[in-house]
């Protein structure tokens, strides 16, 4: 039995164009290709398939992916390795998420009581976080993600974990806006976009099409997305379209 790319892409929630991208750089080339040019998959490819698309999820590259793929021998085995890997993925996306939900408690006590906020286990903020994995969701990025990687590389222990701290409430102050209604375009919400963009900027020179593909990833990149998503639903979309705002009327 055989399938049409249209029910596959329909099936696997991939494009069809995706799909003949994944058959151009020969990654997975259909079964057969019918009259018109039209293609076919058959199990062994919805197999592959599904390998891809964990392996994407896992925020590997294609390339890598292709290198995977070329070198393994025994499907069962592999599958078992990545379903290890997304076991621990679903581990620290639930630490995260913990951590997160943590911290949005805090924040609304020390609103309620008029006081700042008191952390007291600092560590607590960083659970499912990892620098490493954060300069490794950079991949796209990657004259940024050098410039990254040399500023750690000079920071303190302490340093690292107060820029971390102030992401997290980037996103959580962000997540705030969006519960409130405001529209992607709205100022309060271009105001923190712009301390993203200036916190950016003061590692290296950010364009606006640059900016605009960061924007993008908080949605294509599974990583980043899983970030936000763990503290609003819909805040990767939103900060996409805030960035995408932001790039029209200050940057171009």
């Amino acid at each position: 039995m055989d399938w049409p790319i249209a029910e596959v892409a329909r099936m696997s929630g991939v494009t069809a164009r995706t799909l003949r991208h994944y058959d151009e750089v020969g990654l997975l080339p259909p079964a057969r290709i019918g009259a018109g040019g039209h293609r076919y998959y058959e199990e062994r490819q919805l197999l592959r398939l599904q390998q891809i698309l964990v392996l994407r999820a896992l925020g590997v590259g294609l390339p890598e992916i292709g290198r995977i793929l070329a070198e393994q021998v025994d499907e069962v085995g592999a599958l078992r390795g990545h379903h290890r890997r997304l076991l621990a993925e679903r581990d620290r996306l639930d630490a995260l998420a913990d951590a997160v939900s943590r911290t949005i408690a805090e924040l609304e006590r020390s609103r309620k009581d008029g006081n700042p906020m008191t952390i007291n286990r600092p560590e607590n903020l960083f659970e499912g976080i990892q620098p490493a994995q954060y300069q490794e969701s950079l991949r796209d990025f990657p004259e940024h993600a050098e410039e990254v990687g040399r500023t750690v590389a000079a920071m303190t222990p302490q340093d690292i974990e107060a820029g971390q701290r102030e992401r997290t409430t980037q996103m959580i102050l962000l997540a705030d806006l969006m519960a409130a209604g405001h529209p992607a375009d709205a100022a309060p919400v271009q105001a923190q976009i712009d301390a993203q963009y200036q916190a950016m900027t003061g590692l290296r020179p950010v364009s606006a099409e640059e900016y605009r593909a960061v924007g993008r990833s908080c949605v294509d990149n599974s990583a980043w997305r899983a970030a936000y998503e763990a503290i609003a639903p819909g805040l990767a979309a939103y900060q996409r379209d805030a960035i995408e705002v932001y790039a029209t009327t200050r940057l171009s």
